[in-house]
């Protein structure tokens, strides 16, 4: 790294890579993408040239051994986050990582203990948190407008799943988790960023619509949940709920939406996101009155475009210093990154506690997961 430029590999060549990491990485005028790295060199190439990345690649240790990087962004399926992680770790290379972050707590914990050790920048992008909607939350309740928190009801409503098709989101051995991790880490970080720690959950899962008894490549595997409902009980003695799913139909641009509630002694917050053009806060106060709009101030919104929730979306990720360019700039100026690998792995075991509930049809306590 010289003084002023952060040199990055991406490893992974979806349409997430392009549509995320990409953009916002072109964007920052320190970093400089110099490396990526697919499975199908077709496809990794073909975002190379979109991009001006001068180098590509097929093999990700390759890369990391080769390409003269700083640092590393992982947009992969699960299963291959904690083997590129360690790798990067072994060449003392910063690392973003999307979530989950490993398959295993053992795994997330051994990933975050490696960089804290190590001294590196790490970031998983629980994007949602970084939203004009959340950060106002965010600012409200840690200001005291709900006074004691009593409960919160968390909703993440979309329709991927609604297909019987094989998804490799559905396949324990590359996923890990089902819904409850594709979608419930989001809402399980939030869960603990506006309310601190959680000590028990109880857990369902569903698997409602069939899905082929056998990958692509003809092995069986284990199907994973398309749908999840979890109760926590935090640290402070608020209760908590949380219901993840991919079977609802949402026409919606992004086809999804967002339902948030808080109740605490001194008031209550709503918040909807719909990902078309509304996204709001509402809120009222004890002996304030009813429930009305909260409008998102303008230091919360920056310069992001207001117009579509989408848009918001892009402005956050691609013209604001949040995630990704966070990213850069922690590795620039030395800064602290949230959420790091140390969350990342903390959800990894809010994670494995869930499941464990599932199977035992029982509450779990956060502090029995150990592996």
């Amino acid at each position: 790294m010289t003084s002023n430029t952060v040199y990055v590999g991406i490893v992974g060549s979806s349409w997430w890579a392009d549509a995320m990491h990409l953009p916002a990485l072109a964007s920052h005028p320190a970093a400089r993408t110099v490396a990526i790295c697919g499975r199908n060199r077709d496809n990794a190439k073909q975002l190379a040239d979109a991009w001006a990345i001068p180098q590509v690649y097929t093999d990700y240790s390759e890369m990391i051994e080769r390409a003269d990087l700083d640092a590393i962004v992982i947009s992969t399926p699960n299963s291959t986050h904690y083997p590129i992680a360690m790798k990067a770790f072994d060449k003392d290379l910063h690392v973003l990582c999307e979530k989950p972050i490993a398959l295993t707590y053992a795994q997330a914990r051994e990933m975050a203990e490696t960089a804290r050790t190590k001294r590196l920048k790490t970031l998983v992008p629980f994007t949602y948190s970084f939203m004009p909607t959340a950060r106002y939350l965010k600012e409200l309740i840690d200001g005291g407008y709900l006074g004691k928190p009593y409960h919160l009801n968390m909703r993440y409503y979309t329709g991927f799943a609604r297909e019987g098709d094989y998804r490799w989101r559905f396949d324990r051995k590359i996923a890990g988790s089902g819904v409850i991790g594709d979608l419930g880490s989001h809402f399980l970080y939030l869960a603990e960023w506006f309310y601190g720690e959680i000590s028990a959950i109880t857990c369902r899962l569903g698997h409602t619509v069939p899905r082929p008894p056998v990958d692509p490549a003809g092995e069986p595997y284990e199907v994973l949940d398309d749908s999840c409902m979890l109760t926590l009980e935090f640290d402070s003695g608020a209760l908590g709920m949380i219901h993840c799913t991919a079977l609802c139909y949402e026409d919606s641009p992004f086809g999804q939406t967002h339902h948030m509630e808080f109740h605490g002694s001194d008031g209550t917050l709503y918040s909807v996101i719909d990902w078309d053009k509304l996204q709001q806060v509402k809120g009222a106060r004890v002996g304030e009155g009813m429930i009305r709009e909260l409008p998102i101030p303008e230091h919360i919104w920056g310069a992001a475009r207001r117009d579509t929730v989408h848009n918001t979306y892009r402005d956050v990720f691609r013209a604001e210093d949040f995630m990704i360019r966070a990213f850069i700039n922690g590795i620039l100026n030395n800064q602290e990154l949230a959420p790091n690998f140390q969350h990342g792995a903390r959800i990894q075991r809010l994670l494995s506690a869930a499941e464990r509930s599932h199977e035992t049809e029982r509450r779990v306590a956060v502090e029995s997961i150990t592996d």
